[in-house]
This record gives C-alpha cells, structure tokens and sequence, in this order.
C-alpha cells in the first residue's frame, strides 16, 4: 500500500493536461490518449483516477459525470491489464457512484460494465454490483444505449459468475424483472428475451416470481415491430418474435399463463371485438411500450410536417393534419364522464411538443376547451384532473418561449387562467392545491404573462398556504413555488411579501415577551421558513437577513428566551446561506453581514454578567452553538480568495488579540481574549473560529497561522471544559488537513505529537490530549499522510488503556465518519477518495492481532473498533476477508458491551443477505447467539437480534430446517415484550420461521 501512495502522488504532467482537455475543454480524444499511455506503462489506472481526484469531487454533476465518463473509457479499454486490489477499489467506487446525481448514472454503468469483463474480479463482488444496480438505479428512465449496459453487465456476470448469482436465489429474478419492466427498444428486448431464457434453461431460482416472469415477456405478444426503412441494426420482426416464442415455450411452469393468452388471442375473431381491440390499443392500452411508441410516432410526424416549406398556394400541411387530431380528440375533451380526457390529452401533447407552431395552434384550441370544463364540474378530483391537463399544456408553451412572436401565446387567456389557479388554491382539497402551486409556477415563468396585481393575489395565496396547519404538505409546496417566482419577481415580493413576514415576526416578538401559546410559536417557526425558502435572489436577501437577524437578537434576549427559538433562527440562516452560494455578490453579502453579526452577540453572550447584566447566555449552549457553526460555515465555503483573505484578516485577530473593532455592538468593558483569558464562556467560542477558518478554501492564507496554531494546541490540552477543548481540537486539526506539505507543517505535527504524548502521560488532561490525537489522526487520514499509519498505531495502543480503551475504540467510528462541520469536502478538506478501504487494509489485521494478544479485560476495546471499522465499508471490500474476520464478530456477541453486540449485530445483518454460504458454516452459533441477545437488557439489542433473526431466513432452506421449530419457541418470549417495537420485530422474524420449508415460500 505504501509502494501504491508513492505511486499515487506522482507527477501527473501530460496526464493532468489530457484530463482538462477531456472533462473542462469537453474534447472526447484524451480518452483514448490516455488509454493508449495505460497499456504502453506510461501511467497506470492509479495514477489516472488521482490526476481525476478534484473532479470525481467536484459539487457539479456534469463536471463528475465528466470525470468518470473518461475513466470509464479508459477502463473499457484496459480492464485486461487490472489486478485485483483495482477491480475491488474500482468496483467499491462505481457503486457508491450509483447513489449520486442522474447524470453521473450513464458512464458509471460503462465502468461497471467494464469491470464485469475482469477476469480477477473476486467472488462476492458480482452480487454486489447487480444488487447496487438493482436497489440504486431506475433502469427504465435511462437512455437506450443505458438500458442497454445493464443488460450487457448482466449478460457477462450471468456468462462467468454463474454460481454467485445463483446464490442469490429469487432475488435476482424479481432484480431482473424489475429492470425488464417496460422495456421498449428492440435492440434491449433481443438481450432482455436472450436473458429470460438462459434463467430458465440454466436452473435459476424464479421462487414465487414465475408469473411476474411470464407477464413482463409475454406483454410483447404478438409482437408488433415494423423495422424502420435502412434501418442500422438490422434487426427484424421475426426475430423477436423467435426470441420471444423460445422464451414462452421455455418451461412448462408457463403453460398455465400461456394457454389462455393463446386462446384469447386466437378466439378474438369477431370484428366488433377486433375494432374494440384498436381503440384500447390508442387510448386505454394496458401496454406502455404500444402506447409510447404510438405518442412518439405522432410526435415524429408533427415535428416533420413543422419542418417543410409552406409555398404561397399550397396547403398548410400541419395545419391540415393537426386538425384532424384535434376533431378527433375535442369530444373526448368534453365528455360528462372524461372517460377518454386522459388519452386525449397525451395525444394532443404529443402533437404539440413538436415545435412553437405545432404547440400555438393546438393550444389555442384546446385551453377554452379545458377552462370551459374546469367550470363545468365541481368536483375537486374532476378539478385537480382537468388543471393537471392544463398544467402539461402550459408547460409546452414554457418550453417553447415566447422568441419571435409579437405577442405572449397566452396572454388572451390570462384572465381566466389566473382566475383558475386561484379557485384551486383556495379550494380545501390538498391535492388540487398542489396542482395549483405548480401551475401557478409555471404561469409566473412566462416572461411578461402575469402583472403586478395578478403576483399579489397568487402571493396572498401562497401566504395563507404557507401558514396552514392542516397539512405540511401544501405548506411546503407554496414555500417553494415562493422562492421560485421570487427569483422572477423580486420587486414584488420584496414589496408585497417581506414586509408581511417581517411584521408577523415583530408582532410575535411583542407578544413572546408576554408569553404565548404553542399556535403563535408555530406560525412563527413558519414565518422563519419563509423568509429563507424567498431569499432566492440578491435584492431579497438584503430585506429579509437584517428581520431574520434582528429576530435572533430577540430571539436571545426576551425574557422567555428559549434555545429552540435560537436554532430556528440559525436553521433559517443556514438555508439563506445555502441560497447564496450560487450568487458572488449575495454570499459576500451575506457574510460580512451575518458572520459578524453572529460573532458580536456570541462575544456578548460570553462577557461576564456585570458588564451586560439583562444577556441571556442561550448562544453558549452546544446545540446553539452547533447551529451557529452551520450558519458560518455555510456562509464562508464559497468566498472567492481575495474576499476570504478580508475577511480572514479581521477574524483571526479578532480571536488572538480582541480586535472587535469590526463587530458591529462593540462597547464591551471586558476584553474578548479566548485564548488567553481564564473564562470558560469566551473559549466555547473558538467553535465558531473553527467554523470559519475550516470551511475557507485551501489557498486562502490565514493569518498569524504560527501563533494561531500554537493557541488552538495550548487550549486543546489544557482547559477544563471538554467542548472548548474538543472545538480547539477539531480547528487545528481542520487547518492541518489543508496546509500543504513541507517543514512548517511537519513542525506543526511535531507540535501536536509532543502536547499528545506528553497529555497522554498519568494526570488530569489525558481525555483531552486523546481527543486531540484522535483528531489529527483523522486530518491525516483523510489526505494519506505518510504519518496517518504511526497515529493510527498510537491510538490502536490505547485500546489496551484502562481509561481511555473505550473512547479509543470509539475514536474508529470518528476516524470512519462523514463529519457535519469540519473535514468535509464543503469545507475543501482534503479527502482522498476510497481513503475508508485504505484504512481498513492497514487497520484490520494490526487490530485483529492486537485482539489476540490483549488482556482479556479490554478485548472488548478490540472488537468494537474492528466492528465500527467493518460498518463503515461497502460490503464488497468485507466478503473477501469474511472467513478470517467472522469468528471474532461471533466472539464479539459475547462480549457484555452492548455497544459492542450492537455494532457487531448492524456488521452481521446484511452479511447474512450476502454471504450466505459463508455464514451457513456457523448457522449454530448465530442461532444460539441471536436468540440468547433477543433478550438483552438492552432494547436496542432485542431489536437488532431479531432482525438478524430474521435475516437468518435468507440462508439455504436444507441448513434452517433442523433449527426451525428451536426458534420459533424461543421466539414466544419476546412477543410479550413489554416494548411494541420489540414486540413488531419478534412477530416479524417469528412469521419469517413459520414459513420456512413450505409451498412457495
């Protein structure tokens, strides 16, 4: 692993020049550039994916999409030439990929496809991959060529992983149907139908799924494919319908199914019921694939028309052919019944999306129609499907814009459009609300449609919507349409909305000092969320952060202060800040504008009583304090570098030297010196130090960092109050995780190893200098310090430690852990990518050997690190080195910890899921362990024991059955827990064991 850091960090040159190319320059060439340099040993795959390291990091999606689409290209090429320790990183990285945004799903897929095509890929892996697949991604929304890796990857784990998947039972059948499920390309069904058949010709297990097998193939019968003329791929009608034909006659577990879809099919032959067979097919067909694929053809035929040349005398022909769809659809728009409203509609939409022309005239047609029939009927469920109609037709008019057109395309229907949204708003049913509020935002996102008037009626709406209490759901739809139509309109929210809101909160303020009941402090919690869901443009956030921080200053101050008023206030913040960020002039803003705010009155809150006698001390409270630090945080993530150095440069004095020339409320009579001065209240405020100098970019110089430095080790070691102590910790830990490579950070470290070891030694700060250690381990961690592996050593040490063996065991969770406000990549820490399977490489055999030479007294120190350890990493990484590890997670259900057995249980569960062949080999052992936790003191414990219970079903049949009734009379006991959760959980696990062995289960 060392000789892999080394090879790591290596100069990158033409490399890191090909990969801005590729991702920032958007060229697809470097791809097979670099390619070309993997398979001559210019560079290896390493070193490629650390030239990708800030991209695969970067907060845009395109950008990571970018990044892996290249690596993935390079994987297509040279998966030959992988080892395995690649494949298991390579593979572990795609899949945690899988969870993020849908642009980066595409070339995710290729790498994964990619690595399906290893020969060295490990055994455990290819479940992992299809159940990360199966559970992670929406197969059906992908693109053709998309859906297509998917089945490719399938196609190659089912070619040579065969076993593996097979021990997966029917949950690779149900996997797979539901990635067939309305499939409608052919080029996909050849492959969908290829893999139906190889399930069933080659033994897989189809458990309770043969219908649902049998449905999602058998909805293509008959096959109704026309190939398109010169069509590419070559691909035939008679060849699905062999596909499909070799599939249904596949298996006489079919026959029951298939007969009476044959004879359906055959004894159709009157003309009545041929004709009544035609028209579902158009507007009630049960078949998604026939219905878009008709919407489509419409669609294809309107945008061709919309392309050809009109001549002076000659016919319109999208004029001609539109109005024959229309004919043919406005009585269905009209019927009592809206029997056929819905079909009507897609076809209509499907016209109409094809082009500005094609959607005008359709539109114009068909908005009276629908407004007419909106006022017809009273019902709110008729409403809600009428405006939802309504609602996709506004949407085409959104998409095509109102370029080169002399007039808004819906301006003549503004009136009753407006006077509509306005009935559904105020209707009481919340679903026609809901179809309102997005109508209405897609109203307001027509340039120029609506007036000022028509934005105050819909802002009183949205007012009243956001302060009901009846159901949230409204109430955070109108907050969010609020915040939209706020970026369109700021001028009319800022004078007719903000005003409000902020009045709503004096007057709350007024009555809260009188006291008030739990109504008043509910609506106001609601005016807070919306004055941040509005601060969406810049010109709003300068009238809505000066109430929301005057709020805050009586939000403290008040005679009935009260810390949950205080967060609210920092929640709001927090949000506004958020909003910001993607705004230059508005996150400076906020900053200089907050930050200090913020500072002043913590600084106040610390003085001591006489010198401000009526302060409340609310914002020195932890969780006040931790609101706070969010808020701070937020707010200096995305400062340019020369803002941050301004800012920077009156913070940091602030803390070394009392300089609060800059804050805002600045008479105090005391000094503000949290480094130096004795009380306890002032260095609780080194956390909002923290939140600041942390979360600035890498290149951002702090000022006076050697005395700063020095202060925050002094206060980490040496004060009485574990929360000062741990803020200061977590600070210079913040800062040394960005401070580049060289002597002055290898002093730093010197510093830190030299307050550790000394604090470490028998006295009065020993938790303290560990908190520290623990800390500083984790900065270097995170960016693969050659010195992380001798810290890690050093706190492995201590898990002999009669004191702090304990809290060293829990410092692996910490070391594993995504932290909320400090060492995150929002913060810019420096986190180097798969760093957890790093750590466990290094980590887990010096901890499974300690635990083999420790004391039996601390033993248990042992297992619970290895336990945090192991719940931290993706499964795939685990299988390989389950047989070594899992007799000391037996050993540690033993253990009286219940942490521990707490731990180790969450570790077992999805082990059982799995590696079941694996686990079968100590099936008595986890019974008799499992069974004996249910009754744990702890009820955490029960519940954990019980789902592994549980989970002990997913194992084979044959191995279960000689225990079966053992535990369903074990289980009797805990279904009279005395807690119901317990009592849920036993019923569950107790049902699961009755089944075992019987028909179908």
């Amino acid at each position: 692993m060392a000789a892999a850091a080394k090879e790591a960090v290596a100069p990158t040159g033409a490399l890191g020049g090909l990969v801005q190319d590729f991702v920032v320059g958007q060229q697809d060439g470097p791809a097979a550039e670099v390619a070309a340099d993997v398979k001559s040993g210019r560079c290896t795959i390493l070193q490629v994916v650390e030239a990708l390291g800030s991209c695969l990091e970067n907060p845009e999606p395109r950008t990571r999409g970018r990044g892996i689409q290249l690596l993935s290209q390079v994987l297509l090429q040279c998966h030959p030439l992988l080892l395995e320790k690649e494949v298991v990183h390579l593979t572990l990285f795609y899949e945690n990929q899988l969870k993020d945004h849908h642009l980066v799903i595409p070339p995710v897929l290729q790498g994964l496809r990619a690595l399906s095509m290893c020969d060295v890929l490990p055994p455990g892996l290819a479940v992992s991959v299809l159940k990360a697949i199966f559970q992670e991604v929406h197969v059906q929304s992908l693109t053709q060529m998309d859906r297509h890796t998917v089945y490719s990857i399938i196609t190659n784990f089912m070619r040579t992983r065969e076993e593996e998947l097979k021990g997966l039972g029917a949950d690779f059948t149900f996997g797979f149907i539901q990635v067939m499920d309305g499939e409608k390309d052919p080029r996909n069904l050849l492959v969908a139908f290829r893999i139906v058949y190889d399930l069933i010709s080659k033994d897989y297990s189809l458990g309770p799924f043969v219908e649902e097998l049998f449905e999602v193939t058998s909805c293509y019968f008959p096959v109704d494919f026309t190939p398109p003329p010169n069509d590419p791929h070559g691909i035939q009608r008679e060849d699905l319908i062999l596909s499909l034909r070799a599939v249904l006659a596949s298996t006489p577990r079919f026959a029951e199914f298939l007969l009476p879809l044959l004879i359906e099919k055959v004894d159709s032959e009157m003309l009545s019921a041929k004709l009544d067979s035609l028209q579902t097919l158009v507007f009630q067909t049960a078949s998604e694939r026939v219905e878009a694929e008709g919407l489509a053809a419409l669609h294809s035929l309107s945008a061709c028309l919309s392309r050809s040349v009109l001549e002076a005398d000659a016919e319109d022909l999208l004029d001609s052919f539109l109005s024959s769809i229309l004919e043919d659809c406005r009585h269905h728009l009209c019927e009592p019944d809206m029997k056929l409203v819905w079909p009507s509609a897609k076809l209509l939409q499907a016209a109409s999306g094809a082009s500005a022309r094609a959607c005008d005239r359709i539109t114009s047609t068909v908005i009276p129609l629908l407004l007419e029939q909106f006022n017809q009927h009273s019902q709110s469920s008729q409403r809600r499907t009428i405006l939802e109609m309504l609602l996709g037709f506004l949407k085409l008019q959104q998409k095509w814009g109102n370029e080169d057109k002399d007039e808004i395309p819906l301006s003549g229907f503004k009136a009753p459009l407006c006077s509509l949204i306005s009935l559904a708003l105020a209707d009481p049913s919340t679903q026609l609300q809901l179809v309102g509020i997005r109508a209405l935002t897609v109203l307001g996102g027509q340039p120029g449609l609506l007036s000022s008037e028509d934005l105050e009626v819909a802002i009183d709406h949205l007012y009243r919507l956001s302060f009901l209490e009846e159901d949230s759901q409204s109430c955070l739809a109108a907050m969010e349409a609020s915040g939209t139509l706020a970026t369109l309109y700021p001028t009319v929210f800022i004078s007719h909305l903000v005003p409000r809101l902020a009045e709503e909160l004096r007057t709350g303020d007024l009555q809260w000092a009188g006291g008030e009941g739990p109504s008043r402090r509910a609506r106001r919690l609601r005016c807070l969320q919306a004055l941040s869901a509005v601060s969406t443009h810049p010109s709003i956030v300068r009238e809505t952060l000066p109430v929301l921080l005057q709020h805050l200053r009586h939000a403290h101050r008040g005679d009935k202060a009260d810390s949950s008023e205080v967060i609210a206030v920092c929640r709001s913040l927090h949000l506004v800040a958020g909003q910001c960020q993607q705004e230059p002039e508005s996150c400076w803003y906020f900053h200089q504008t907050a930050v200090p705010c913020l500072l002043a009155l913590a600084v106040q809150a610390a003085m001591p009583e006489k010198d401000v006698p009526n302060l409340g001390k609310l914002l020195l409270e932890e969780d006040v304090l931790a609101a706070m630090v969010s808020v701070i945080s937020t707010a200096s993530t995305h400062l340019s570098p020369e803002l941050a150095a301004q800012s920077v440069a009156l913070i940091v004095p602030l803390f070394l030297d009392g300089n609060i020339s800059f804050l805002s409320e600045n008479s105090f009579p005391s000094k503000f010196l949290p480094f130096q001065n004795s009380s306890s209240e002032q260095k609780r405020l080194v956390a909002l130090l923290m939140a600041f100098v942390c979360s600035l970019p890498r290149n951002v110089e702090i000022p006076q960092l050697d005395r700063l430095m020095q202060e925050l080790l002094t206060l980490s070691c040496h004060h009485d109050v574990l929360f000062s102590c741990t803020a200061a910790a977590k600070c210079f830990a913040g800062l040394l995780n960005k401070h580049p490579a060289g002597q002055q950070l290898d002093e730093f470290l010197q510093k830190a190893m030299e307050k550790v070891e000394a604090g470490l030694s028998p006295g009065s700060h020993r938790t303290q200098a560990f908190t520290l250690l623990l800390w500083v381990t984790k900065a270097l961690v995170l960016r693969y310090h050659p010195l992380s592996s001798c810290l890690t050593d050093r706190l492995m040490g201590l898990l002999n430690d009669a004191e702090l063996g304990p809290a060293a065991a829990d410092g692996f969770s910490l070391l594993m852990a995504d932290c909320p406000d400090v060492l995150h990549r929002a913060g810019h820490a420096e986190i180097r990518i798969m760093f957890r399977q790093r750590f466990f490489t290094d980590s887990v055999p010096a901890l499974v050997q300690g635990f083999h030479a420790a004391h039996q007294s601390v033993k248990p120190n042992y297992l619970k690190g290895l336990s945090h350890v192991l719940n931290s990493l993706p499964k795939p990484v685990l299988l390989p080195e389950l047989p070594t590890l899992l007799s000391l997670l037996l050993e540690a259900l033993s253990c009286t910890d219940c942490v521990v057995q707490l731990s180790t249980l969450s570790c077992l569960q999805p082990l059982l899921l799995d590696a079941p062949q694996v686990m079968s080999l100590h099936i008595n052992t986890l019974v008799t362990k499992f069974l004996n936790l249910s009754c744990s003191p702890s009820m955490a414990v029960r519940i954990a024991a019980l789902q592994c219970v549980h989970a002990l079903t997913r194992l084979p049949t044959p191995v279960l059955l000689p225990y079966k009734m053992q535990v369903i009379r074990a289980l009797a006991k805990p279904l009279d827990d005395k807690k119901r959760l317990v009592r849920r959980e036993a019923v569950t696990a107790r049902g699961a064991w009755f089944l075992l062995g019987s028909p179908g289960s």
